[in-house]
């Protein structure tokens, strides 16, 4: 198996199905809105749905390590139009980073600190593998429950959405 033609097959698939659920956010939608005290806002967690797909797999990809320090707030778009243009170019550098991957770098090692604390340490793979894929596939199920609530239709990621099904027939009277 090609590792490589592998993963960018998932990422080109789990991007277009953000690419869906990031398309869904109302236009005019309100960015400071959310389902429980303890939860992100809706602009937050947008945001870090984009930035999971687009910086996180550059950052992973193309250093050895990411030295988080406070002063590098995470990406704030206050609107659809920006948040879509946003992911959209992060992604094809995402893109272009991940064809550029060997079998060596993918066995390289990677690190996110913060000051004294290790976050992650593993593989280039690993980390593609489960702080890209995986937890931009995890917020962005967060994301379409927000939509839900909101009442807004849901695009299927693996096939239709309930949205997309045609309505049930009622079961004939014998």
């Amino acid at each position: 198996m090609d590792v490589l033609k592998s993963i960018i097959a998932e990422f080109d698939s789990e991007t277009e199905s953000t690419r869906k659920l990031l398309n869904a956010i109302p236009d005019g939608a309100d960015f400071s809105w959310k389902p429980h005290d303890k939860s992100m806002t809706l602009g937050k967690l947008a945001n870090h749905v984009a930035d999971c797909t687009g910086d996180w797999a550059v950052h992973a990809l193309t250093t050895d390590r990411l030295d988080w320090t406070p002063d590098m707030a995470p990406a704030d778009y206050k609107n659809k139009a920006d948040l879509l243009a946003q992911f959209e170019a992060k992604l094809a550098t995402a893109k272009s980073a991940l064809s550029a991957m060997t079998p060596e770098k993918w066995d390289s090692n990677w690190k996110f600190v913060a000051g004294d604390q290790t976050w992650i340490d593993d593989t280039k793979y690993n980390v593609m593998r489960t702080w890209v894929l995986n937890h931009m596939i995890h917020h962005r199920a967060q994301l379409g429950v927000y939509l839900r609530l909101l009442g807004t239709k849901i695009p299927g990621m693996y096939g239709p959405s309930a949205d997309e099904m045609p309505a049930e027939q009622p079961a004939e009277v014998a």
